[in-house]
């Protein structure tokens, strides 16, 4: 019996150690509540999750406390009670909270954002939320490279207009002279 009972014991160690290192690595942790999914429904958000790149799992809440405590983080401890699963990223802020938000629409309230781990900051269900309604990393980015290109592409039309007006004008004077 004591040997099972460290069996048990080791065993919500590691999960607990597991958790730290994804606090650690991850760049958001959303923790979520979920209530009243049936089967195919929380198979086709564990499908969504996937599709994203999130990992998503359901810890006990004493095992998560546990592995915030650990990192010196307790602004989670009064949301972790009840049905409680948790949305790992790695690649990016967004992408966890989007799935979620999403999901929330989807189910009709089944599941929630409780709050969030995001860049080693709590991030509350508001701020989980704003993530969600945030464009990728992807998109920004082409956003501020167009708005970056459109300066230069405007410029190269003015340099391209006045070498056309250069060109015109030469060929006016050409012309005149041949004629003369």
């Amino acid at each position: 019996m004591a040997e099972h009972m460290s069996k048990a014991k080791l065993a919500k160690q590691d999960v607990v150690a597991s958790l730290v290192e994804k606090f650690k690595t991850c760049k958001s942790v959303i923790i979520v509540s979920y209530k009243g999914l049936t089967v195919a429904e929380d198979t086709e958000l564990r499908n969504q999750f996937r599709k994203a790149g999130v990992e998503y799992k359901v810890h006990k809440n004493t095992l998560i406390k546990r592995a915030f405590n650990e990192i010196g983080q307790t602004a989670f401890d009064e949301f972790l009670n009840g049905t409680t699963s948790v949305a790992f990223c790695e690649a990016d802020e967004v992408s966890a909270a989007k799935v979620v938000a999403e999901a929330n629409k989807k189910l009709n309230g089944k599941i929630e954002a409780k709050c969030g781990f995001v860049d080693g900051a709590f991030a509350d269900a508001n701020m989980v939320k704003a993530l969600a309604d945030m464009p990728s990393k992807e998109v920004l980015l082409a956003k501020m490279l167009g708005s970056m290109n459109a300066p230069i592409s405007g410029f190269v039309g003015v340099l391209a207009a006045t070498l056309r007006s250069f060109v015109y004008a030469v060929k006016a004077v050409a012309d005149k002279k041949a004629s003369e």
